[in-house]
């Protein structure tokens, strides 16, 4: 059975004016069980990571600092959110659902996480509404504990996985690949073991040539033992931000490219929502939701 990661805090903690496009945290898994595609049992609320866990990747300092709402000024308006205790134990709720769906992928084969794909996070700071770094804390628990020895990050969100990429830059047990518009945030890029920037405007054949270039051979090069897949919706035509011209369509098959190959490759893989920005909020929860029916058409 499909796992997914999901509180009714993901939304709600949020500071006033962050609401949109977060109202996506609700109505996602609320379509998902309207239409059958998911059951409600399939859902469960994560337990928050404790402060060893985070600081398996984050720095003390950072962490005491943030835990204690105590950032500078110019720290908070680097995460972009103004500092809460509700806020912190928002995040460190979602770094454990993360972390869990990492436990229930070895399992299942799949797991998701409605939030998640913090990947501007680094070690000693929060950037870009990431305080956290969830991918590189549910890789860092699963090298750890031995459950796996190689992980791949795959980072289809339209922003380059900055954090991600130097968190693991000197750590060859994880391979980090980004796809991401190259003249988009963040300006400063960091590297990835692989980027590939792509320019404004690319439409679906070009981009999923790109993709067809680098993924399937990643897969087979790096012999990962578990995928984190970062797939976000703001690559869509449709997104204020993203500044692509992929469509609803266009998005549905690049996600089916990388779960069809992680299915047949036997290959645990873990999801984790990333971002969306489109005006109509039902453009994001489609593009979402075609992740999850995917999953369940291949696993479910």
């Amino acid at each position: 059975m499909i796992r997914v990661a999901w509180n009714a805090d993901y939304a709600h903690a949020l500071p006033e004016g962050h609401r949109f496009p977060m109202e996506k945290y609700e109505l996602v898994p609320e379509q998902l069980v309207h239409e059958g595609t998911l059951s409600e049992a399939q859902f469960f609320s994560p337990t928050p990571l404790d402060d060893a866990e985070v600081k398996r990747v984050h720095d003390a300092e950072y962490w005491a600092k943030l835990s204690a709402g105590e950032l500078s000024r110019q720290e908070e308006r680097r995460t972009g959110f103004p500092w809460s205790e509700a806020l912190v134990q928002r995040e460190v709720m979602i770094m454990g659902g993360t972390v869990q769906c990492a436990r229930y992928a070895l399992e299942t084969g799949v797991a998701l996480n409605i939030a998640g794909g913090t990947h501007h996070a680094y070690r000693d700071r929060g950037e870009g509404f990431c305080l956290l770094n969830d991918f590189a804390l549910a890789a860092v628990a699963m090298l750890e504990e031995g459950h796996i020895e190689r992980a791949l990050v795959v980072d289809l969100d339209v922003h380059q996985g900055n954090g991600t990429a130097k968190i693991f830059e000197h750590d060859p047990r994880v391979f980090t690949f980004s796809m991401h518009g190259a003249g988009n945030y963040p300006m400063h890029k960091e590297r990835s073991d692989l980027d590939v920037g792509l320019p404004d405007g690319i439409d679906d054949r070009h981009y999923l040539e790109l993709l067809d270039a680098h993924w399937p051979r990643l897969l087979d090069e790096v012999e990962p033992d578990m995928v984190f897949y970062q797939c976000g919706v703001d690559i869509l035509e449709t997104d204020k931000l993203g500044r692509l011209g992929v469509t609803a369509d266009g998005c549905a098959e690049r996600d089916c490219r990388v779960l069809e190959r992680c299915h047949a490759n036997e290959v645990p893989v873990v999801c984790s929502m990333g971002g969306g920005y489109s005006p109509d909020i039902w453009h994001i929860v489609e593009a979402h939701c075609n992740t999850f029916r995917i999953a369940h058409e291949l696993w479910g």
